[in-house]
Order: C-alpha cells, then structure tokens, then sequence
C-alpha cells in the first residue's frame, strides 16, 4: 500500500480501466445476483444456510465486494482487494460465513463480471478476483473450514 509518509507515490485511480469500473458499480446488483444464484447452483446447502436476513446482509455484502472489485479494476491495482478481504475476515467469521462460501462468491463474481467490463479489463478482475481467493484460501485453514466437526463433538465444544 502506498504511503506518503513513507515517500511511495500514491496509487492511480485512473491507471487502469476507469469505464469498467463504472460499468461494475452501475450493474453492481445484477452483477451481485449472478454470483449468488451461480453460488447456490454450486452448493446445494447454501439456500438452507442463507435465508431471509442473512440472505439480505449477504446482498449487501456482495454489493461492496463489487464496489471494491470496481475500485481495484480502476485503478489496476489488485492488491488493494486482497488487503480489503484481510479486514473483511473477522467480520464474515462474526457473521459465520465459511471461507469456502466466500471463495465461491467470487467465482461467481468472475463469471458476472464479464457481462459488465470490456474485455481487456478481464485480466484485471481476474488478477483481483485471484488475490482475494487467496486470502481467504489462506484463512480457511486457520478456522478450521476445511472440515466440517462431528456434531457430538460440536455439541462438546459448545458446552452443551
């Protein structure tokens, strides 16, 4: 991350494909629709887990993912999502949002996002789609969502 204090230069918003980003934040619904409808076409559980509010709060989460998506795109900088996805963990872990799920959501997002953006931006939202993954790749280890626990052992867990 740039920082003046540190004599980097700042980062250009406009130094990769502006027009792109506007098109991502214009169709960013649609565009967030898509990634979950090609995330409950993936896993089948996922309409049991989701429902109603926390379907609601996902949309709205899936409306920033876009924003930031729009904002790396841009400014050519993919960087910037794996550093927002960083921030974004705790708060998805709070919400018990998988990892997996996540990682999805941007699959799915890859594959909307080609309705929106020209094709030459593809590489871009490829490029920041990937280090998002990454990121949360990393953090699924740690949590444990590689597995899912026994539910005697869960229950054990819990203190029930």
């Amino acid at each position: 991350m740039s920082h003046p204090s540190l004599g980097l230069q700042p980062i250009d918003a406009f130094a990769g494909d502006p027009a792109s980003a506007e098109a991502l934040r214009r169709d960013r619904r649609r565009i967030g629709e898509r990634a979950i409808g090609y995330v409950a076409d993936q896993d089948a559980t996922f309409r049991d887990r989701y429902e109603g509010t926390r379907l609601d709060e996902l949309r709205l989460d899936v409306d920033s993912i876009v924003n930031r998506l729009a904002d790396a795109v841009a400014a050519n900088h993919p960087d910037g999502i794996a550093r927002w996805a960083e921030m974004v963990v705790p708060r998805f872990r709070k919400k018990a949002v998988s990892m997996d799920d996540l990682t999805l959501l941007f699959e799915g997002l890859r594959r909307a996002a080609t309705t929106a953006v020209e094709p030459a931006a593809m590489a871009s939202v490829d490029a920041a789609i990937d280090a998002g993954i990454a990121v949360f790749t990393w953090h699924r280890r740690i949590a444990g969502d590689a597995r899912k626990r026994h539910p005697l052992l869960d229950a054990i867990y819990k203190g029930a």
